[in-house]
Protein backbone atom coordinates (compact mmCIF):
# COMPACT_ATOMS: atom_id res chain seq x y z
CA UNK A 1 0.00 0.00 0.00
CA UNK A 2 1.32 3.72 -0.78
CA UNK A 3 1.45 6.33 1.56
CA UNK A 4 -0.88 9.16 1.03
CA UNK A 5 0.95 12.52 1.08
CA UNK A 6 -1.77 14.40 3.16
CA UNK A 7 -1.61 11.35 5.93
CA UNK A 8 0.50 11.52 8.83
CA UNK A 9 2.77 9.01 10.15
CA UNK A 10 1.38 7.04 12.21
CA UNK A 11 2.31 8.00 16.29
CA UNK A 12 2.71 3.64 17.12
CA UNK A 13 4.66 2.76 14.79
CA UNK A 14 6.45 5.95 13.15
CA UNK A 15 5.69 4.38 9.47
CA UNK A 16 3.76 6.54 6.84
CA UNK A 17 1.69 3.66 5.74
CA UNK A 18 -1.60 5.50 6.87
CA UNK A 19 -4.68 6.49 5.47
CA UNK A 20 -8.25 8.37 6.38
CA UNK A 21 -10.60 6.35 7.34
CA UNK A 22 -14.00 8.24 8.52
CA UNK A 23 -12.60 10.66 10.86
CA UNK A 24 -9.94 8.95 11.60
CA UNK A 25 -6.59 7.57 10.29
CA UNK A 26 -5.72 3.90 9.83
CA UNK A 27 -1.91 2.71 9.94
CA UNK A 28 -1.41 -0.01 7.75
CA UNK A 29 1.76 -1.26 9.15
CA UNK A 30 0.26 -2.20 12.34
CA UNK A 31 -3.47 -1.30 12.54
CA UNK A 32 -3.18 1.86 15.18
CA UNK A 33 -6.13 4.31 14.52
CA UNK A 34 -6.54 8.14 15.52
CA UNK A 35 -8.69 11.39 15.51
CA UNK A 36 -7.67 13.25 12.45
CA UNK A 37 -9.23 16.19 14.48
CA UNK A 38 -6.38 16.56 16.64
CA UNK A 39 -4.13 17.25 13.10
CA UNK A 40 -6.60 19.76 12.16
CA UNK A 41 -7.33 21.66 15.35
CA UNK A 42 -6.45 25.03 15.19
CA UNK A 43 -4.90 26.45 18.34
CA UNK A 44 -7.59 28.96 19.54
CA UNK A 45 -5.87 32.24 21.65
CA UNK A 46 -6.94 33.73 24.75
CA UNK A 47 -10.82 35.33 24.39
CA UNK A 48 -10.16 38.68 27.01
CA UNK A 49 -12.82 41.51 26.75
CA UNK A 50 -12.24 45.25 28.07
CA UNK A 51 -15.01 46.62 30.23
CA UNK A 52 -17.00 47.52 27.46
CA UNK A 53 -17.31 43.92 25.92
CA UNK A 54 -14.50 44.47 23.16
CA UNK A 55 -12.28 41.80 22.48
CA UNK A 56 -8.34 42.39 23.13
CA UNK A 57 -5.25 41.25 21.16
CA UNK A 58 -1.88 41.28 21.53
CA UNK A 59 -0.13 44.43 20.76
CA UNK A 60 -3.12 46.48 21.32
CA UNK A 61 -3.47 49.78 23.44
CA UNK A 62 -5.90 50.58 26.20
CA UNK A 63 -6.77 53.08 29.07
CA UNK A 64 -7.49 52.75 32.35
CA UNK A 65 -10.60 53.37 33.61
CA UNK A 66 -10.16 53.31 37.50
CA UNK A 67 -7.40 54.42 39.75
CA UNK A 68 -5.69 51.45 40.37
CA UNK A 69 -3.29 51.40 43.66
CA UNK A 70 -0.24 49.19 42.71
CA UNK A 71 0.26 46.22 45.41
CA UNK A 72 3.71 46.77 47.56
CA UNK A 73 4.10 50.32 46.71
CA UNK A 74 2.84 53.78 47.31
CA UNK A 75 2.00 54.43 43.40
CA UNK A 76 -1.30 55.11 42.29
CA UNK A 77 -2.22 53.93 37.86
CA UNK A 78 -4.20 57.15 37.34
CA UNK A 79 -7.58 56.87 35.38
CA UNK A 80 -7.05 57.73 31.72
CA UNK A 81 -3.41 56.23 31.58
CA UNK A 82 -2.78 55.18 28.01
CA UNK A 83 -0.98 51.72 28.08
CA UNK A 84 0.86 50.78 24.25
CA UNK A 85 1.53 47.12 23.62
CA UNK A 86 -0.80 44.77 26.35
CA UNK A 87 0.20 40.99 25.92
CA UNK A 88 -2.16 38.57 26.76
CA UNK A 89 -1.66 36.15 29.19
CA UNK A 90 -4.08 33.16 31.22
CA UNK A 91 -4.60 33.87 34.86
CA UNK A 92 -6.93 36.47 37.04
CA UNK A 93 -4.76 39.02 35.32
CA UNK A 94 -5.20 38.77 32.00
CA UNK A 95 -2.78 41.82 30.53
CA UNK A 96 0.82 42.01 31.27
CA UNK A 97 1.71 45.38 30.25
CA UNK A 98 4.70 48.29 30.44
CA UNK A 99 3.66 50.86 32.82
CA UNK A 100 5.01 54.14 34.23
CA UNK A 101 5.69 52.18 37.36
CA UNK A 102 7.05 48.78 35.40
CA UNK A 103 5.92 45.90 34.28
CA UNK A 104 2.48 44.61 35.37
CA UNK A 105 -0.22 41.89 35.05
CA UNK A 106 -4.07 44.05 35.25
CA UNK A 107 -7.33 42.85 35.26
CA UNK A 108 -9.09 43.67 32.02
CA UNK A 109 -11.92 44.50 33.52
CA UNK A 110 -10.57 47.31 34.80
CA UNK A 111 -9.53 48.11 30.61
CA UNK A 112 -10.85 49.76 27.82
CA UNK A 113 -9.33 49.58 24.44
CA UNK A 114 -8.52 52.65 22.85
Amino acid sequence: MSSNDTSPKCPACQEDMTYPDGANYVCAQCGHEWPMLAEEEIEVGLIVKDANGNLLADGDTVTLIKDLKVKGSSTTLKVGTKIKGIRLVSGDHEVDCKTEAGNMLLKACFLKKA
